[in-house]
Order: C-alpha cells, then structure tokens, then sequence
C-alpha cells in the first residue's frame, strides 16, 4: 500500500474527527460567551433582597469598598448594622444611609486586630435575621518590604492574620447558623487578586487573602445544598484609601464602579474578580502567563515600589532633621 492509498483510507476519519473538533470548540467558545454576557452584561443584581433576611452586616463599613457595599445594601433596603473600628466614623455613615435610604441601622465599634472582641459582636448581632454578611474588613503592608524587615514585625503578623484571617472566621461564625436554619443567606468575603498567587514583598498580606479565597471556596460547597451563598471576591487595584489610588482608571475603579459590578456576579460565580476588567486581568495572570513569570513581575514591581517609598522616607527624615537645626539656631539667637 502506498502513501497515497494510505491517505486515501484515513481521509474520511479526520475529516470527522477534525469536523467534530471544530464543533466541540465552536460549542463552548459559544457557551463561554453567552456565560460572560449572563454575568457582565444581564447580571444578578435582583437576588440581593431584604426576603433573605431584613438585615445585612458589613465590616470595615466606614470607608472605601465597605462603606459602598453598606450602600448599595441599605439601597436595595436593608437595614445595615455596621462595624468598623471608628464610632464617630460609623455615626456618620449610619446616619447617612438613614437619612438617604430611609433604614434602620445599628453600630458595634471594635479593632478587630484584638481576639477578645467577638463576644461584644455577637452581644451586638442577637435577635437579627441576617441576610447579607460582607466580610470586608483588611489591612495591608504601608509599604512593599522583605519579611525580615517588616517594623515591628511580631506584632504586624498577629494584626494581620486577626484582621485579614481570623476575623473572617468568626464573623461566619457567628452568622451562619440562623442562615442555615433559615436555608438562605449570602456571605460575601472580600479577598483579593493578591490572593490568586504569590505576591513577594507582601508575601503575609497575599498569603492571609489566599486562606480567604480557599476558605470561601471550601464553605460554598459545604453550604449550598443548605441554600446559603458563598462567594470569594478577589479585586484588583480598586481607588480607594488602602490602594492609595487617587484617579481611577478603567482598571482601577471607583469603589462604587467596583460594587455594582460584583453585586451582580453574586449566584453566578462562587470566585469572583467582580469587574469586567478584572476578570480579564484574572484569566491572563493565572491562565494565559506562566505562574513563574507573574511572580518575577510581581517581585520587581514591589521592589521598585519599596526603593521609592524608602528614598521619599529618607528625603522627609532629613528635611525633618534640616528644618530642627535651624529651629535650634534661632531658638539660639533669640536666647542670645
């Protein structure tokens, strides 16, 4: 048999087989994009409402993300029970949902980088029906920097892993129970694209929001078939205070942008990036480019970062120390 009757026989099975091929990819690019147009474009906005239980808690609900979920929730006319650290800071945002949106709101001030805070928390949360909980308090680096040479270092890891880890916990805790008897709620815990892979030089924060992602990965499947809702939410660079992002930009989005948009991934995604934008940069860091390189880039990003701050650190230390030296010589003079 030559090659060409060779080909001849297994003419017709490729043709198949590259046809169904071509069928198969054809059907799921089609799937894909008709997933991304129920999320991005149609949305699952409607699903948050006070029917899941007349009360929605947010912590961290004074400022940037937290303080826009609060919104966002008492709008769709929740009330809202807020914690956050600051009680003249939660006056205010309490009293601004009350007056704007017309809801109850109750206040619990605590830090959560103590251990001892939850049974105040717990005093404070008794006899709501729960909802919506949004686990949005966290804490970050000030500055990218080696783990060795993090200041105070003992002290910056327990705070972390209280605010970032242990909060999430217990929060969950606390709440979960009445959402079960009830066989619904919504928990929303708030990660980040730090998260998704190893960040060097904010190695403690990116490890704290990786146990967040798995941990809201592992409760969604444990709890659905009881009707609650798990979601993990991993941003990228929001402009809000933490970020220290002033102008926001199609990727870097206001926090209300941000909000809206994740708001109607909830019941769609159980891990979310929660913006359009977001979820782009999502696929190509942790599918299209190899793991090793968003590491490499991610290290000399920070390193760049943590040369400039200690250089503008450096700059205001001895301005600081020029400034006290002509302070003493005229305190001097005027002695003389």
């Amino acid at each position: 048999m030559t090659w060409l009757d060779l080909l001849r026989v297994t003419e017709t099975p490729f043709f198949w087989v590259g046809g169904f091929t071509v069928v198969l990819l054809s059907l799921w690019v089609l799937h894909r994009l008709l997933q991304g147009f129920r999320i991005w474009v149609l949305g699952n906005g409607q699903l948050l409402s006070p029917k899941l239980g007349q009360w929605a808690v947010v912590t961290g609900a004074t400022d940037g993300i937290g303080k826009v979920y609060a919104e966002e929730l008492a709008r769709k006319g929740f009330s809202m029970m807020l914690i956050s650290r600051s009680q003249d800071k939660l006056d205010d945002v309490a009293r601004q949902l009350e007056e704007q949106y017309k809801v109850k709101t109750k206040t619990i001030a605590v830090d959560f980088g103590l251990s001892d805070i939850y049974p105040k928390i717990e005093a404070g949360l008794a006899g709501l029906e729960i909802g919506v909980l949004v686990n949005n308090v966290g804490i970050s680096y000030p500055y990218p920097e080696y783990f060795l040479h993090i200041p105070d270092l003992d002290n910056f890891i327990t705070n972390m892993i209280n605010v970032n880890i242990t909060s999430v916990c217990q929060m969950t805790r606390l709440v979960l129970p009445r959402m079960v008897e009830r066989s619904k709620g919504v928990v929303l815990n708030i990660s980040s694209a730090s998260g998704m892979y190893p960040v060097p030089l904010l190695t403690v924060y990116s490890s704290s929001k990786a146990f967040v992602d798995f941990f809201s990965r592992g409760l969604q499947e444990e709890y659905k078939a009881k009707g609650i809702i798990v979601q993990s939410v991993l941003p990228f660079f929001v402009a809000t205070k933490m970020t220290r992002i002033r102008k926001p930009t199609l990727d870097k989005p206001t926090p209300e942008r941000y909000v809206a948009a994740e708001l109607g991934t909830i019941g769609l995604q159980d891990q979310t990036n929660g913006y359009f934008p977001h979820a782009v940069m999502g696929w190509l860091t942790t599918v299209l480019v190899p793991i090793q390189l968003v590491i490499y880039f991610g290290a000399r990003m920070n390193r760049a970062q943590r040369t400039g701050y200690l250089k503008r650190r450096k700059m205001r230390e001895l301005a600081s120390q020029s400034n006290g030296k002509r302070d003493g010589k005229r305190d001097g003079l005027k002695c003389d």
